[in-house]
């Protein structure tokens, strides 16, 4: 198992809960609003006025557990630029050791 971990900027949550539903591969999904912060933020082009004023960018972090052979398919479809989210953001896979319901 592995967990695909996304954060994007949150005007985008709608757009990816959307594509991420629509995945055969993904059984559920979390999002967690969080912050982002950083001498990068200047510069970052999908920075609103809002962004620049708060001195923060909102975002959007979504964690998914697949299969291992589902990451490269469910990337490859977030990729997918006409009803994927805005290339705005960044994401990595790390392997899951253990996995459960409490």
């Amino acid at each position: 198992m592995k967990i695909l971990i996304v954060v994007v900027h949150g005007n985008a949550q709608q757009q990816l809960a959307d594509k991420l539903r629509g995945l055969d591969q993904v059984q559920g999904f979390t999002f967690a609003h969080v912050e982002g912060h950083g001498t990068h933020v200047k510069g970052d082009p999908f920075q609103s006025a809002r962004d620049q004023v708060v001195g923060y960018v909102p975002r959007i972090r979504v964690d998914i557990l697949l299969e291992d052979a589902d990451v490269a398919l469910v990337l490859a479809a977030l990729r997918e630029e006409e009803d994927g989210p805005p290339a705005q953001g960044t994401y990595w896979v790390s392997a899951v050791e253990e996995h459960g319901r409490l």
